[in-house]
């Protein structure tokens, strides 16, 4: 499943996880090939110095049995020479000079008595006077001309010189480059090979987390409690965690529905006698001729009409607190209602001497509830009629931004009491010269809110309260047209 929310490769935890399980990966691998290589290079030397102290050992044997005579040097060179074709790693592409394996016999002077291998052997022998560290034993030497060392092991025989055998370390070069090379190889496609299995493994555990959380945003985003996370038949933590999610609905399915009845019976309950006692205040006001006697009636009537609102609003008011506010939604124009409100209020706002500017940029459709919408703005006018002196303005501004429907309220009035500024959104909370319950904004922040809106309440630089309220557009909400402003005052 893919969504039109999912987040580049890279920047997925799936991507995450899976880098730094190769990087670990990687690492251990690494350590255990360096350590493979070592031990293949450590053996490596051992076998060729094992062919030298041999080889030298015979070669000195051999000396030593043969005579000192005119074939001396004849025979040892031949020996030496058959020596040289049993070298260990020896590579079958090999130049006609032999450069690999030197035989040296020093007199006991130490000048050069007799050379098998390319060159005159001068070079050779100095290398191995000035070899500080040679002893019975193979060591490394470097010769002039020669990049790469020799490992050269030496003897003395029983007429008092030394002969020494000296074998290039370029063929277990060769064969250590050639190890790890394959190594590098080995090793890179091990990563390349443990990544892909770990980032499909991670990729197709955390698509069921996916799918959980989407399945969750859509049902915290349209309120349904009734929509359940998908499950899975595999019983494993994807399963489990579903399970768990949708028992977790279940009993807040549960509670919605308790908490809508004992809101709905609440709302019946106080309703019933209030209207009761509307019905009898308008018949016994129907049989009152004199004014004075009509007056206590009809204010007892508009205080039970302010009694119900408030009743109506603290109910939910109540319910958007609890997430639990019922929507009917469908698509409203946010300009039109807007324009049939300020032709509603427009005789009460000229009786106050009030006067009313709308800056709309044209049709704002939006996915709503028309009721509660309808209810919201009037409040915002009721706020503006209790609230504003004679003389004062209100500047409805409506444009769209963002995919949200901007609608502000403003006003030239003296705004907002400083030590309720912080606390404006909630219940109850009123200024010192307000007859009202303090339950207005409460109700159009509950409104905006459970439409997944925002609503932010402050006093202008100027003076005058600003009420900005911003609303998501339906997926059909229509931009504003690229015309001028339209604008409507009373």
């Amino acid at each position: 499943m893919s969504s039109k929310n999912d987040k580049p490769v890279m920047h997925s935890a799936a991507w995450r996880i899976s880098l730094w399980a190769t990087v670990a990966f990687a690492c251990g691998t690494l350590l255990v090939f360096v350590f493979i290589e070592q031990f293949v290079a450590s053996d490596i030397q051992r076998r060729s110095d094992a062919w030298l102290s041999g080889e030298v050992e015979v070669l000195g044997d051999v000396a030593e049995r043969t005579p000192n005579d005119a074939l001396y040097g004849r025979v040892v060179s031949e020996v030496a020479e058959l020596a040289s074709k049993e070298v260990p790693n020896r590579q079958p592409s090999e130049t006609p000079s032999n450069d690999t394996v030197f035989f040296l016999q020093t007199g006991r002077d130490g000048a050069l008595k007799l050379w098998v291998g390319a060159g005159d052997g001068q070079a050779n022998l100095k290398s191995i006077q000035n070899s500080r560290t040679l002893s019975e034993r193979p060591t490394d030497i470097r010769v002039q001309g020669f990049p790469i060392p020799y490992r050269v092991a030496g003897t003395t025989i029983d007429d008092g010189t030394r002969i020494y055998l000296g074998l290039s370390e370029r063929d277990e070069r060769r064969v250590l480059r050639k190890l790890l090379r394959e190594f590098f190889l080995m090793w890179l496609s091990l990563v390349l090979l443990g990544f892909a299995i770990v980032f499909y493994t991670t990729r197709r555990t955390l698509k069921h987390v996916r799918e959980i959380s989407e399945a969750a945003s859509r049902i915290g985003q349209h309120s349904d409690i009734t929509a359940r996370v998908p499950t899975s038949n595999r019983h494993d933590e994807m399963g489990h965690l579903a399970w768990t999610l949708n028992r977790m609905l279940d009993r807040i399915e549960i509670s919605m529905h308790q908490l809508h009845t004992i809101t709905d019976a609440l709302a019946h309950d106080l309703r019933s006698p209030l209207t009761a006692i509307r019905g009898k205040l308008e018949t016994s006001l129907s049989g009152v001729r004199d004014s004075e006697g009509t007056e206590p009636i009809v204010s007892a009537i508009d205080e039970l009409d302010r009694l119900t609102d408030f009743l109506n609003k603290s109910l939910d008011v109540a319910e958007a607190k609890a997430s639990a506010l019922r929507l009917k939604p469908s698509e409203i124009d946010l300009d039109e209602l807007l324009r049939a409100m300020i032709d509603l209020y427009e005789p009460s706002m000229s009786e106050k001497d009030l006067r009313v500017r709308l800056q709309s940029d044209g049709p704002v459709k939006m996915l709503a509830d028309p009721g509660l919408i309808h209810r919201m703005v009037a409040n915002l006018f009721d706020n503006e009629l209790k609230h504003l002196n004679s003389g004062c303005t209100v500047l409805i501004q409506l444009h769209v931004s963002n995919e949200e429907a901007v609608l502000v309220f403003r006003d030239n009035g003296k705004g907002f009491d400083q030590e309720i500024k912080s606390d404006l959104l909630e219940r109850r909370v009123k200024g010192r010269n307000s007859n009202g319950h303090g339950i207005g904004l409460a109700f159009v922040d509950a409104v905006v809110r459970a439409h997944g809106g925002t609503v932010v309440a402050s006093n202008a630089e100027g003076g005058g309260a600003v009420i900005s309220i911003g609303l998501p557009l339906s997926s059909d909400g229509l931009k504003p047209s690229d015309g001028p402003a339209v604008t409507a005052s009373t």
